[in-house]
């Protein structure tokens, strides 16, 4: 077993955890067994893609016990807290409405069908699935085109990103004023309509909308690729950047989300070469590790986990899930050299710091939390063909 098979299965299997409650029982690994012991919805989804490498069986109960948390009508929350529920001061910014609850009322990135096609075997037939993402359609497609909309920065999983400042503002995560807003949308039991009628932010998210696309094609759904390009791809800068209800007009940062449709199977190439063009250079995201979370030319870019004194994440460092999925895009668009490239660089990387949060992605020292398991995707990276699995170039409309 090489050095980085090795790595990720001390990490994945010291981070599984077994159990039940109230008869129903679970199977999931912890993001990270000291930092982050629950269930994490797309920390789960990475987990499963690289389970498949090492123990496939382990894939479908990652993926069974998220399933096991859905409401009836298939919704499942961005955090479940299987063992025990969320307590003391985190009580103040996790999304519950009710002391008690077993999961979060807010989203994360609805990647869960596109992890099944990769890990386990077609999602369409799995009624669970298909009711999962039907739910989260039917919450948060706000204007019939099939795209998605988050009503706090966490859902995107992008947390702190800088790309929300200019939404958010004082209230935008891992500032103080973040747990008003959980507060208020507490109070309005996370209901986007509500958050809607009351005027404040609402966002069609790229990053989002780029695995919730990936899970339609993978249920063999129609492509929302095409409303992806349409209402959030600018043709001046040929970057995607968020839409925002109510409109904004301070800019917003470029983040690797703007990168991120990439992964798309059916993204016009002559956009995806555009988006490259942003990638490859050194000015901006192609470092000598990983593309950074921010543009290097950005001012909100920073290294340090901690930004005045606050936890501020997605901010500069690399991690191993963006650049899985940029490389994916490289690789399908005919860049080889370049894919090998950061193929190259994210398996040494991983291989010689162990499974970190994140990498400094102009040396690649580890930094955030420790025994971080969704950096096991870069097992994905050893084989081009794995850039292709999962889901079809597009669905039938």
């Amino acid at each position: 077993m090489n050095l980085l098979a090795q790595r990720c299965r001390e990490t994945l299997e010291g981070s599984w955890t077994v159990g039940e409650r109230d008869g129903v029982p679970f199977r999931y690994t912890r993001p990270s067994p000291e930092r982050y012991r629950w269930q994490w919805y797309w920390d789960s989804c990475f987990a499963a893609i690289a389970w498949r490498h090492l123990d496939p069986a382990r894939s479908r109960l990652e993926l069974e016990t998220l399933l096991a948390a859905a409401r009836p009508d298939g919704f499942i929350g961005h955090t479940i807290f299987w063992e025990h529920p969320v307590s003391g001061p985190r009580q103040l910014y996790y999304n519950v409405i009710h002391h008690g609850d077993l999961m979060t009322a807010t989203i994360q990135p609805p990647a869960l069908a596109f992890a099944w096609s990769l890990a386990v075997g077609d999602p369409a037939l799995e009624s669970r699935i298909v009711a999962h993402h039907a739910a989260v359609t039917a919450e948060r497609d706000l204007e019939g085109d099939g795209l998605l909309w988050i009503l706090q920065p966490d859902e995107s999983g992008l947390d702190a990103s800088p790309q929300f400042d200019p939404i958010w503002r004082h209230r935008a995560q891992g500032l103080p004023g973040f747990i008003e807003l959980v507060r208020r949308n507490r109070e309005r039991e996370f209901r986007i309509d509500a958050v809607r009628a009351d005027g404040d932010p609402v966002v069609c998210e790229v990053l989002t909308n780029v695995l919730h696309g990936l899970s339609r094609l993978a249920l063999g759904l129609p492509s929302i690729t095409p409303a992806l390009v349409a209402r959030l791809y600018d043709e001046r800068s040929g970057l995607f950047l968020p839409a925002v209800m109510p409109a904004i007009t301070e800019r917003i940062p470029v983040t690797w989300a703007a990168l991120a449709p990439l992964a798309l199977p059916d993204l016009p190439e002559q956009i995806g070469h555009r988006l490259v063009a942003y990638l490859l250079d050194e000015r901006r995201f192609w470092t000598a590790v990983a593309p950074p979370a921010v543009s290097l030319d950005e001012p909100s870019f920073s290294l340090r986990e901690h930004f005045e004194g606050l936890r501020r994440y997605w901010r500069g460092p690399a991690w191993v899930n963006s650049a899985w999925l940029v490389w994916r895009g490289i690789v399908r668009l005919g860049y080889e050299q370049e894919a090998a490239t950061l193929a190259r660089a994210i398996t040494e990387t991983v291989a010689r710091e162990g499974l970190r949060e994140f990498y400094d992605p102009r040396h690649g020292s580890g930094m955030g939390a420790e025994d971080f398991a969704w950096s096991a995707l870069a097992l994905e990276l050893l084989d081009p063909g794995n850039a292709g699995a999962g889901v079809p170039t597009a669905a039938g409309a």
